[in-house]
């Protein structure tokens, strides 16, 4: 254990069990996955030794530790460990697993739930999908208890990616490092267990007494999303999640990011006892913002089913509950096919449809095999899917189940949300209707209209930089892209995708009644590169800009006073006096409920 950190001590148990233990407070036991040892967890020694006592064993087989049995279960590896508690004199402690280990640590939480507080399933598997299955079940059988540099250069790729990105580098080299030191036959005994032992604890799950964390990368194809979800939704006090962009190894590719969740879920019970706010660091206006995105409109409600499937429906029942906590409900037909899947999920997320999702609602509206196959969609923060391209998503814990008539009533903590500026898609009196004005019967009503754009992207704006100062992109009439005087043109020849929304302003020249200005916001994806005079301001920047039109000027200083307000209008009149007339605000909670399909 050569690079285990200098301050943490190195021991062993009577039994030969290997261990690393550093720190004070409460105690901890991490156990690593198959071809790893105690030192993996060097990262979350570091960060953790100051707050608690934790505890990093070699797996039998693995660093110090003796071999199992020829043919192990995992069972002898919980044991293991319980042995090694015994001789640190630790009566309970919370648990966490990385992928094999996360297995050990789930069988060490259902043979003795006396001894563990809580668990933390890091990259866990469960049920692995016939081909995934066949070929980590090939490669168990392949494994001939002698060393084999390539089957590592083949590891390294399916975790860390072929080629290896720069950042990920040293982390890779770490766990190769560590996958070259590993007793090829503890390997090979513990990974022929490992490719059997994914469904070990799916009837024992409903079973787990203590809160548990089932917690992955979005990018790990073999610890999917859609296991943790299964898994959490299994056992009673289960929770899921997904840190998105990461792989199989994230407790070495982003121990601040893993860490921080782990510490997070291990001190809940800390912070409950000192009653201290569970959303510290939620942002209550940018979730009322995010809110406000749903007009009278159409979602697909989404959750990960008891095999790993995902499952949606489409809803016009959703409605905002609470900002603090941050709660949101929908609901679901008792005669809904869907129903016994939501009402027993542990987590689910709503997608709030944009103008241009009109076949999706139909399709998630109707009874299609295989729903998904028509929409893009990732895993949220729970696991649950959240389709690309939504107003607005709301990724949610299951708070409570409310029977309600003939349906039910999902009300749902906000775990994580997004949302843009892009129009959304209603529905009113069995039809579907798009908010958004049309754009272009509106922008060609007049040869020359001048019609321009306020895009936004994370709080900033997107300008044109002249020698004359700051401009707005704006083109003669809405036009194509390959007009390259109209707005549209203008874009395509600077590179940017913008999609416009709502309209914003409209006024006419008081000394020339025959020039129209129409100004749309809309949303865009920031360019590559900005030397084609594009700059992206700030939004508390732009009462510094050198705008020339003064009309343009009067317009961005509304804008700006209304992103604070988040309460937008419709500027009509000329450039120099008219009115705003505010959009239409609907009072949310006295909408009917219901749900297509």
């Amino acid at each position: 254990m050569a690079d285990a950190s200098a301050w943490a001590r190195q021991g062993t148990a009577p039994d030969g069990t290997g261990f690393i233990r550093a720190g004070a407070g409460a105690p901890v036991l991490f156990i690593h996955g198959v071809g790893m040892n105690a030192a993996i967890w060097q990262p979350q020694i570091e960060r953790m030794a100051d707050s608690f006592d934790v505890i990093a064993i070699d797996m039998l087989g693995h660093g110090q530790s003796p071999l199992p049995p020829p043919d192990p279960e995992l069972a002898d590896y919980a044991d293991q460990a319980i042995r090694l508690l015994d001789h640190l004199g630790l009566h309970k402690v919370s648990v966490v697993g990385h992928s094999m280990g996360a297995l050990v640590a789930q069988e060490l939480a259902l043979r003795a739930p006396e001894r563990v507080r809580r668990i933390v399933s890091l990259n866990a598997v469960f049920r692995r999908p016939p081909e995934l299955a066949e070929a980590v079940r090939q490669r168990a059988s392949a494994l001939t208890g002698r060393s084999d540099a390539t089957g590592t250069a083949k590891t390294i790729a399916r975790w860390f990616g072929d080629p290896v990105p720069a950042e990920l580098e040293a982390a890779a080299r770490k766990t190769a490092s560590a996958l070259n030191r590993v007793d090829p036959e503890g390997y090979a005994r513990t990974y022929r267990l490992f490719a059997h032992a994914d469904s070990d604890h799916a009837g024992r799950l409903p079973g787990l007494a203590m809160p548990a964390l089932f917690m992955t990368g979005s990018e790990d194809r073999n610890s999917a999303p859609a296991m943790s979800a299964a898994m959490a939704r299994l056992a009673p006090h289960g929770r899921c999640t997904v840190l998105a962009g990461e792989r199989h190894m994230m407790a070495v590719a982003a121990p601040e990011l893993t860490t921080g969740h782990i510490v997070d879920f291990l001190g809940e019970d800390t912070r409950a006892e000192q009653g201290s706010a569970t959303n510290a660091g939620f942002d209550s206006g940018e979730f009322r913002r995010a809110l406000g995105s749903f007009l009278t409109g159409v979602t697909i409600v989404t959750t990960i089913g008891p095999e790993g499937e995902p499952r949606g429906f489409t809803a016009n029942s959703f409605t905002s509950v609470s900002l603090d906590p941050p709660l949101v409900l929908v609901c679901i037909a008792h005669k809904a096919l869907g129903h016994p899947v939501f009402a027993t999920a542990k987590s689910f997320a709503i997608n709030v449809l944009n103008e241009d999702q009109k076949s999706a609602s139909g399709i998630f509206a109707s009874k299609a095999a295989d729903k998904f196959a028509a929409v893009a969609w990732r895993p949220g923060r729970t696991g649950s899917p959240v389709l690309d391209g939504s107003v607005a998503s709301f990724d949610c814990d299951m708070e409570r189940l409310v029977d309600a008539g003939d349906h039910s009533i999902l009300i749902g903590r906000v775990r994580d949300f997004e949302h843009n500026s892009a129009p959304p898609l209603g529905y009113c009196r069995g039809a579907y209707i798009a908010p958004g004005l049309s754009q272009e019967a509106l922008a060609a009503t007049q040869p020359g209209t001048d019609v321009g754009a306020i895009l936004e992207n994370a709080g900033r704006i997107l300008f044109l930089e002249t020698a004359d100062g700051f401009e707005l992109p704006r083109g003669r009439g809405l036009g194509s892209a390959g007009d390259g005087k109209s707005l549209k043109g203008l874009l395509a020849a600077k590179a940017i995708e913008a999609q416009l929304g709502f309209l914003y302003a409209v006024w006419d020249d008081a000394g020339n009644q025959s020039r129209t200005h129409v100004y749309y916001r809309g949303t865009f994806d920031v360019p590559a590169s900005s030397d084609r005079g594009v700059r992206l301001v700030d939004i508390d920047d732009i009462g510094g800009l050198k705008i020339a039109d003064p009309a343009i000027r009067s317009m961005l200083s509304r804008y700006v006073r209304e992103c604070t307000q988040d309460a937008f209008g419709v500027y009509v009149g000329n450039e120099v006096e008219g009115e705003v007339r505010p959009l239409a605000r609907a009072d949310l909670s006295a909408m009917n409920t219901g749900d297509q399909g």
